[in-house]
């Protein structure tokens, strides 16, 4: 099953990245009515999330630059940015860097006990494979929006 879980979240990758290939660096900032946020927030969140996740999972130094929590961390919004966010670009490449990271992955590590249980509102993660899953979850999820919001954008 760890394997699974392994392969979904690359397919996942691949599949976020690839959304990610058509959009105009300009439509990574539109916001449409009814959205709290953007394509470059999503993938800006999911990046640094991602990041988080492997962190506590597995112990991995953080890729994320500390500034990206200003940004990306739950709670933001593009509405407060008194920044520019990074561009497409970099996001993407933050993004095919983890996926290359998961080929790290293996079925034993994702056994593993988390050093601390990691507890989420209602939710408590005892082993990295349970929070990495739910990391790949969290992924899917935004990639609706995602693709939600390509809709306006083209």
């Amino acid at each position: 099953m760890a394997q699974s879980i392994i392969h979904t979240g690359k397919v996942l990758r691949q599949i976020v990245i690839g959304h990610l290939q058509d959009v105009p660096e300009t439509g990574m900032d539109i916001q449409p009515e009814g959205f709290s946020n953007t394509i470059c927030w999503q993938v800006g969140h999911l990046a640094y999330w991602w990041d988080k996740y492997a962190s506590l999972s597995f112990g991995w130094p953080t890729a994320i630059p500390v500034h990206y929590a200003a940004f990306f961390g739950s709670g933001t919004k593009p509405s407060d940015w008194t920044e520019a966010p990074p561009a497409k670009a970099e996001l993407i490449g933050l993004l095919a860097e983890q996926l290359s990271r998961l080929a790290e992955l293996t079925p034993d590590l994702l056994e593993q006990k988390l050093m601390t249980p990691y507890a989420m509102g209602p939710f408590r993660f005892e082993t990295a494979g349970e929070l990495f899953n739910f990391a790949f979850m969290h992924e899917a999820i935004h990639l609706g929006v995602i693709s939600s919001l390509l809709k306006f954008v083209r």
